[in-house]
């Protein structure tokens, strides 16, 4: 800080403060201040005149005798190393002091290290069961013969030939459990459960994608008897008739190859992909021996949106609430569009004992209300399914949603 005690000194520092911009009333600011002993204050202005010009040599001058006391050098004699004076940093030493550590590697390569311990993929050990899933019965009766009576029964699979390899796609409208369903196949068989993401796997440098594939097919097998779960694989395994990058035709084919176990044996390894647009899925992906069993996961059934009200008011404060009505008024709403309704409901209840200052229970007029607000969100994908079951399906892939569509009258 400027000691105010000279005049002179303390008019110029109000002059600075006025004008912080002068280059040259701040030097000389320092300059004074530096001839009455302020060396501080000195090097302090100096620092702010150099901020706004670096190249200003009085300025220089001025930092250099406020930070080393007035230094002056000596011409050296030829050949001689210059010797530092009062005041400047001893560079010489600081480069024998230097010298004198041993330098260190900058890269290592032990070979004898074990590698370390990552994965982009989490393994996972699923709690839940297909007795956790409502009704749905013949979803469960497919992924029963698929997968888990073979397991069960060894004897008779080896009797029959049954290989534990699998590959099933799962498709249906968003929200009704396909990501559900396949936890539940990898608890009932006790099996490892990894879910892969679309994100997951895709990258922008050129194969990175396939490499990522590649490991995540090798953690399978390695935590065989393993559940791999593909999600979105529409856009994963997109037809390459379609995929205008070569990038994403590489990863389709990679994708094809640990499918086919070319390098390593899956067997143990059960793929359940699932997809909202199988009509968007590579034909060379549903090929025998691939993803060759198609389930379609339709919205639940009345029994299962029973099971599925009753699940999410279960922890709620509610009275007088017929499952039975809500089940029948709720055809064609997703999982996730109840779990929506319920959630309405509850902010229904719950604004009304903010206004009226009274906590009460969710009822019937609350659901009520948010039937009134929440449409299937099915909707949309069902008018695209029109077009492909009306037109598109000549080889009969699509007859299970074509009859299902029609007994619901949307054809």
């Amino acid at each position: 800080m400027t000691d105010p005690g000279n005049p002179l000194i303390a008019s110029l520092a109000r002059a600075v403060e006025a004008a912080p911009g002068d280059v040259t009333l701040r030097v000389h600011l320092a300059e004074l201040l530096l001839g009455d002993g302020q060396q501080d204050a000195a090097v302090s202005h100096c620092a702010a005149a150099l901020q706004r010009d670096p190249g200003n040599a009085a300025a220089r001058e001025l930092m250099s005798r406020a930070m080393g006391g007035g230094v002056t050098h000596t011409e050296p004699s030829a050949g001689a190393a210059p010797t530092p004076v009062r005041g400047e940093f001893d560079w010489r030493q600081a480069e024998s002091d230097i010298s004198d550590v041993a330098p260190q590697p900058m890269f290592v390569d032990d070979e004898n290290a074990p590698p370390p311990d990552v994965s982009a993929w989490d393994v996972e050990k699923s709690g839940i069961t297909l007795a956790d899933v409502g009704g749905m019965t013949q979803v469960k009766e497919r992924l029963t013969a698929a997968f888990l009576a073979p397991m069960r029964n060894p004897e008779l699979r080896r009797l029959y030939g049954k290989s534990l390899r699998g590959g099933m796609l799962l498709y249906g409208p968003p929200g009704c459990g396909k990501t559900f369903i396949g936890r539940a196949v990898a608890g009932e068989m006790g099996a490892h459960f990894v879910n892969v993401g679309l994100a997951d796997v895709l990258d922008m440098y050129v194969g990175t994608s396939e490499r990522n594939i590649q490991d995540v097919f090798r953690l399978a097998r390695t935590n065989a008897p393993c559940v791999l779960f593909l999600d979105e694989v529409d856009a994963l395994g997109q037809k390459r008739s379609l995929t205008r990058s070569s990038g994403m035709r590489t990863a389709v084919n990679q994708l094809l190859t640990e499918l086919d176990g070319v390098n390593d044996v899956n067997e143990g390894v059960f793929v359940i992909a699932a997809t909202n647009q199988p009509w968007d899925v590579d034909a060379a992906l549903r090929r025998p021996g691939r993803l060759d069993r198609t389930l379609l996961v339709l919205p639940p059934d009345q029994p299962a949106r029973e099971a599925i009200f009753r699940h999410h008011l279960a922890h709620r404060p509610v009275e007088g609430i017929d499952l039975k009505r809500l089940a029948k008024a709720t055809e064609a709403y997703s999982g996730a569009d109840i779990a929506h309704l319920c959630e309405t409901a509850s902010e229904h209840a719950l604004m009304d004992g903010v206004r009226t200052g009274t906590v009460r229970m969710i009822g019937m007029k609350d659901l009520d209300a948010a039937l009134r607000e929440v449409r299937p969100s099915t909707t949309p994908w069902f008018d695209s399914a029109r077009n492909v079951v009306q037109f598109a399906n000549q080889d009969g892939t699509y007859d299970e949603l074509r009859e299902w569509m029609r007994k619901h009258r949307m054809l």
